[in-house]
């Protein structure tokens, strides 16, 4: 299960319920999307076996889970796709409630969430290393349409500034996610630290003009081709 709520935790195990070897195997696949995770974010070039290594486990209870390292990076990016979709239901919940409740709030509290749960280290790290599937791609267009209704709702309450496009958006996620330096505490000050920065910047309300176009979508989509 993902903690979608706190944004604190990329994995939360849930095993309450189920029988000792169900449990078990919950376990070990907690435990390889967890190494899975560090091992590719660090170096999308790392054999599955280092995965084997770091979780603790033999490659052959690795395979029999997932028999290939792409099937593996499709599971941590749809995994990273779905928290991030969660994420903005949960803030488009708070904006489109029966309370109407504060866009401005709503948007920065998305922002910060997604920040903490650090889904753009895998878009960083693995986007074109691996071929994504239909339902992958399925994710990726609700991300689009959650996406731009988060912003026309943004907008629509005058809580941001009106030339930001998504894809400004995408890029200071991706930007934050690049803070990689410091053990997991301090790179999560310094990460918050940068988000209020650009909440600010993107809040301003007399900003000045932004240099050239933003990113296209096409720019943007490019990456996830898989190098030949």
């Amino acid at each position: 299960m993902l903690d979608t709520v706190s944004g604190t935790e990329w994995y939360v195990p849930v095993v309450e319920g189920l029988s000792g070897r169900r449990a078990q195997a919950a376990r070990n696949d907690e435990t390889i999307l967890r190494a899975a995770r560090t091992v590719f974010v660090a170096d999308p070039t790392a054999p599955i076996s280092a995965v084997a290594e770091v979780a603790g486990v033999g490659i052959s209870a690795l395979y029999r889970r997932y028999p290939s390292k792409e099937e593996l990076l499709r599971k941590l990016c749809g995994d990273g796709l779905r928290t991030y979709n969660e994420i903005l239901e949960h803030a488009l919940a708070e904006m489109e409630g029966a309370d109407q409740g504060d866009a401005g709030a709503s948007f920065a509290n998305w922002l910060r969430r997604i920040v903490a749960a650090d889904t753009h280290s895998l878009t960083l790290a693995l986007a074109g290393t691996f071929t994504p599937t239909e339902e992958l791609r399925a994710e990726a267009r609700r991300s689009g349409e959650l996406n731009a209704r988060l912003l026309a709702r943004t907008r629509a309450a005058g809580a941001i500034r009106p030339d930001v496009e998504l894809t400004d958006l995408t890029m200071i996620l991706e930007q934050v996610a690049a803070i990689r330096f410091g053990d997991e505490e301090r790179r999560a000050e310094l990460r918050a630290r940068a988000v209020e920065l650009h909440l600010d910047a993107l809040r301003t309300p007399i900003p000045a003009p932004l240099p050239g176009p933003p990113a296209s979508v096409e720019e943007v989509n490019a990456r996830w081709r898989t190098v030949q």
